[in-house]
């Protein structure tokens, strides 16, 4: 099996087994809580995006990676990291503009993550970093459009 077949394989199982988790433990445990506090626990995974600079650290990716996909992913990561703190703060606070914060935060962190899912051609090159877009961006999609949905529900 080649490179890009695996990337394919673990992605796509990655992707069932959050979901599964997402329809069977995490989405009836969070239907007990209120909106708010739902929304806390779904933007918590997000907080840690900054790990996302990675992909600019040499060394620690098997080459460096085209700087279209490097700078952009990592910046994108970084900035959807502090758009969720900051969105976490503003829950547990209750601070008024929290949901438009959740809507923003959400919105930029999709869009970092189908715009790096759409550069096939570094898969070969992630090295050390290849469980983040295997195992993790995954979870962090599930998340998002849990939060979507949520946030969806809420306006109707």
């Amino acid at each position: 099996m080649d490179t890009q077949a695996i990337f394919g394989l673990q992605f796509f199982l990655s992707l069932v087994v959050w979901g599964l988790i997402a329809k069977w433990l995490l989405g009836p445990w969070l239907e007990k809580m209120s909106p708010h506090q739902a929304l806390l626990y779904l933007t918590l995974p997000h907080a840690f995006r900054y790990m996302g600079m990675v992909f600019l650290v040499p060394g620690v990716v098997a080459q460096p990676l085209p700087g279209g996909f490097a700078t952009l992913a990592a910046y994108g990561d970084l900035a959807t990291g502090l758009l969720a703190l900051l969105a976490l703060i503003a829950l547990r606070t209750g601070w008024a503009r929290a949901l438009a914060l959740v809507w923003l935060f959400n919105i930029v962190g999709t869009v970092d993550l189908l715009n790096a899912l759409r550069h096939q051609n570094v898969i070969p090159d992630f090295g050390a970093t290849w469980y983040i877009p295997t195992l993790f961006v995954p979870l962090l999609l599930v998340t998002h459009f849990m939060i979507f949905t949520r946030l969806l529900r809420r306006q109707r």
